[in-house]
């Protein structure tokens, strides 16, 4: 797990412990060098982030820009932002994979 790298606001990541294992986030907020606040637009709202633990989060090399842009000029983020942004990776990954011949 990357855990040395400090996790920045606006970055993907998949959630490794917990009840939303597998699933994937984009962090909101940092806490400290330990804990996180993640949210998905979806199950998990931008207004109700769920404090996360670094060690249970795999975090990923994708930083969502217009995440990390609204979080630094308005504080908040939308929901459908956050759903974009998960699913523009997404996209991004099958792509790739179907690139590889996965």
């Amino acid at each position: 797990m990357a855990t040395s790298n400090m996790p920045q606001i606006g970055q993907i990541v998949r959630v490794n412990r917990g009840r939303e294992s597998g699933s994937y986030a984009v962090i909101i907020g940092v806490v400290d060098q330990r804990y996180v606040w993640i949210a998905d637009g979806g199950k998990r709202k931008s207004d109700a982030p769920k404090k996360k633990n670094v060690i249970h989060l795999e975090l990923l090399p994708a930083i969502s820009s217009e995440v990390a842009d609204s979080i630094m000029t308005t504080g908040r983020v939308t929901n459908g932002k956050l759903r974009f942004a998960l699913t523009k990776y997404a996209d991004h990954e099958s792509a790739k994979a179907q690139e590889k011949g996965e």
